[in-house]
């Protein structure tokens, strides 16, 4: 006897998830002592005006994802790996404790799990084993996998296209491309999900940056703006922290129990129809 197992189709097959002041909450310290790293290499690094620097840093940031984005849109030429050190090398990463609840959570989710962030690699890697969640994610997409080393000065490389727009005007400003490719611009969320073979219509975003979230609800993915309780135009599900998912998110666990209850179920099913020959 033949029997047809169908399984209820869950509603996503993969979580997506940001790092910085996402997988930790902003108070912990740690992205504001990212920023004033950022300003001191901007004014011993790259010998920009002490006095103009923040609000620069700020600008760049606004209108490219990354600082680093907006200055390679500008011209400024630097090692990225030296960056990266002088940026993340120097942090307090004391700051962060290991988070067994949250690596409960995530767990607890037979549901594929992928890291999506601007930082690199080394920086995401110490953050997730602070957080004690190393194990909890399957891939993780971060600098150099959006930036390959043979394809940043690569022409033919998409770049991240910026309009600015004048407040006292509809018409806007086309600013400088940059070679580096980050949220919140689509073709970081377009190349992410070739790399990690992601289908954005099954997939769950989570990410503290509303901009981030915008953006990306644009290309199909369904969202969580994370460390605030305010929905917004983009935002699907908002929580004040990450901690909050199973209150929030109910379905998610829902989705998954029925799945195993129907897989059991059939089990029992096939063993007791079928036929023992002595």
């Amino acid at each position: 006897m033949e029997y047809e197992t169908q399984f209820p189709q869950p509603k996503y097959d993969c979580l997506l998830f940001d790092v910085d002041d996402t997988l930790y909450p902003l108070s912990s310290g740690l992205s504001a002592q990212c920023t004033r790293n950022i300003i001191e290499y901007m004014v011993n690094e790259l010998d920009i005006d002490e006095s103009k620097v923040k609000e620069m840093c700020a600008q760049l940031y606004r209108d490219y994802g990354t600082t680093l984005a907006g200055l390679r849109a500008f011209g400024y030429e630097l090692d990225y790996d030296d960056y990266h050190s002088f940026i993340h090398g120097r942090l307090p990463y004391e700051y962060l404790k290991p988070d067994p609840v949250l690596r409960s959570l995530l767990h607890s989710l037979p549901i594929r799990k992928v890291i999506f962030s601007n930082a690199n690699e080394a920086h995401v890697a110490e953050v997730l084993h602070r957080l004690g969640l190393e194990d909890c994610f399957d891939d993780v997409i971060c600098f150099e996998s959006l930036n390959p080393k043979n394809q940043i000065t690569n022409p033919s490389t998409p770049k991240s296209s910026v309009m600015k727009y004048d407040n006292d005007s509809e018409s806007g400003v086309v600013l400088p491309e940059s070679p580096i490719v980050c949220k919140p611009f689509d073709n970081a969320y377009q190349q992410a999900f070739k790399i990690a073979k992601i289908n954005p219509h099954k997939t769950l975003f989570f990410d503290d940056s509303i901009r981030n979230i915008q953006m990306s609800k644009l290309t199909g993915l369904s969202t969580v703006l994370v460390g605030s309780s305010q929905r917004k135009i983009g935002v699907d599900h908002a929580l004040e922290s990450i901690h909050n998912m199973r209150e929030a998110l109910p379905e998610l666990w829902e989705s998954v129990s029925k799945s195993l209850d129907v897989g059991l179920s059939q089990k029992i099913e096939v063993a007791v129809e079928t036929p023992v020959e002595a």
